[in-house]
């Protein structure tokens, strides 16, 4: 029985190099063969998802037009965004933004803003 479980991996052990010959192509038509293969794969997707990718940029243009009015009358009545302080989360999950009171509002010189 011991002698079963020695020979065994042994055969393998010994067929190993005849096994490991060198490839018949050279590395650069792998590559070359490689990146075909995923310029192929990569073009089916895209023709695959193209009608969704299509409808997704018609939904989400229709639903930027519905909400156009909304953000511009929600931007009138915020003013300036450095009028508030940054937005804090309460311990019981609200969040609230704190409006600035006039004399911690700074205006920057120039009025250029820092990039």
């Amino acid at each position: 029985m011991s002698r079963q479980w020695f020979i065994g991996p042994l055969v393998v052990l010994l067929a190993a190099p005849a096994l490991a010959e060198e490839p018949s192509g050279s590395a650069e038509e792998g590559f070359s063969l490689l990146r075909e293969g995923a310029r192929v794969l990569m073009e089916s997707l895209f023709s695959e998802m193209e009608p969704a990718l299509d409808d997704m940029q018609q939904g989400l243009g229709e639903a930027l037009r519905q909400m156009e009015p909304m953000m511009r009358d929600l931007g009138a009545m915020m003013g300036e965004l450095d009028n508030y302080h940054a937005p804090e989360m309460l311990p019981n999950g609200d969040i609230i933004i704190r409006r600035k009171s006039p004399g911690e509002i700074v205006a920057e010189p120039g009025g250029e803003i820092e990039i």
